[in-house]
């Protein structure tokens, strides 16, 4: 195993972005408009109208998540995630995008998707959500129309501020390998040779853990209706390596993290949240920090009213992955053999080639339109 697919897994996969985010941000925004603006006011409860970017009653929203502060790449996104928001049908589909996918197109040596934010904000402040909204608009086949990025701190702490979540768990299951924020480096007493000699070796998954077992620690969930704090959360959703083959692939953590995004959602728009300012107000001041938006003045009240208008909408997630072959589910991705056309990184790339974009577009077209859009075995082109 090379050195470069070491660090792959020794990296944070932080699945603490959602899009209740964008719920939680508005009411933040509201409190701060409503705190002295009474043209504010006057459009919320006045002007009916919803008038945002959209097309046949459709908002697309770009949700990116970030480690920020010291985290190494700080501004590198660890979730992607298209939420298509439905007013009409009242319902939204979540389909997340591995932060691995390799787009010829983008600058840099290591061209994957999670570059483009912090690529875009090298060149200025509000220049990482237009790139990233054009890379993942190029790759989806969808106009997107916001974006909002967050980091994972500002997440656990707002679920904190609501009380917590009550979340329903479909299986029990066990992750001996959860990663230990800030221990990614930690040598576990070995030494710089050991460690050198051991990455040099085609070791597997399951010895490298056991080696830097420091790095990991293990968590459980047991079947049921479960309370979460934030971190709790935070780890459901966040989990990849469990023992139980039912809650391994990519697939079982979207359907997760769709149940938390359901639970916040829930109780952000619950009278008990909406009702009390103390909250509303230390929800802004936590997330005030931690977040990045392209959402105008002027639209707030518009995205005020159409959170309403959809707090009983449908959820449901999928995701553009390699698939499962235990579960024979089929996956728009494959990932190629290290080598210099990827400047020998881990790479996830189009199973129909490499800057093809057509299958997963189809499949991004099909998930909005009728959704539970199932993916051959064999590309269909």
């Amino acid at each position: 195993m090379t050195r470069r697919s070491l660090t792959k897994l020794f990296k944070m996969h932080k699945k603490a972005l959602f899009i209740a985010a964008v719920v939680v941000i508005l009411v933040g925004f509201f409190v701060l408009k409503t705190s002295g603006t009474y043209p504010f006011l006057f459009q919320l409860f006045f002007n009916k109208g919803i008038e945002l970017k959209q097309a046949d009653n459709k908002i697309n929203i770009l949700i990116l998540g970030i480690g920020g502060g010291s985290h190494d790449g700080p501004n590198l996104t660890d979730t992607i995630i298209l939420a298509n928001l439905d007013s009409q049908a009242n319902k939204v589909n979540l389909i997340s995008i591995p932060r691995d996918l390799w787009l010829p197109e983008l600058n840099g040596d290591i061209k994957k998707i999670n570059g483009a934010y912090a690529d875009g904000e090298t060149k200025g402040s509000g220049k990482g959500l237009v790139e990233a909204e054009a890379a993942v608009g190029k790759v989806t086949g969808q106009q997107i129309d916001y974006g909002v990025r967050i980091d994972f701190t500002g997440f656990v702490k707002a679920v904190d501020i609501v009380g917590g979540l009550d979340v329903n768990v479909d299986n029990t299951f066990d992750d001996y390998a959860y990663p230990v924020s800030g221990k990614e480096d930690d040598t576990c007493g070995f030494s710089l040779e050991d460690i050198q000699q051991f990455s040099a070796t085609d070791s597997a998954e399951l010895d490298i853990q056991q080696k830097f077992s420091c790095r990991y620690k293990h968590i459980h969930f047991d079947k049921g209706l479960q309370h979460m704090d934030g971190e709790t959360a935070l780890e459901f959703v966040r989990s990849r390596h469990a023992v139980q083959i039912v809650e391994q692939s990519d697939f079982a953590r979207s359907k997760r993290q769709e149940k938390v995004i359901k639970a916040f959602k829930d109780k952000v728009l619950s009278a008990q949240i909406l009702i009390n300012p103390i909250k509303i107000y230390s929800l802004y001041n936590i997330l005030k920090g931690s977040i990045d938006i392209d959402i105008k003045q002027n639209e707030f009240d518009d995205f005020v009213r159409l959170a309403e208008k959809m707090k009983t909408a449908k959820i449901q997630s999928s995701s553009i992955d390699a698939g499962d072959e235990e579960a024979q589910r089929g996956g728009l991705l494959v990932n190629p053999p290290i080598s210099a056309d990827y400047n020998y990184a881990w790479v996830l790339i189009p199973r129909v080639g490499n800057g093809n974009y057509s299958e997963i577009q189809n499949f991004v077209s099909c998930e909005i339109k009728t959704g539970n859009c199932p993916v051959s075995k064999t590309p269909k082109l």
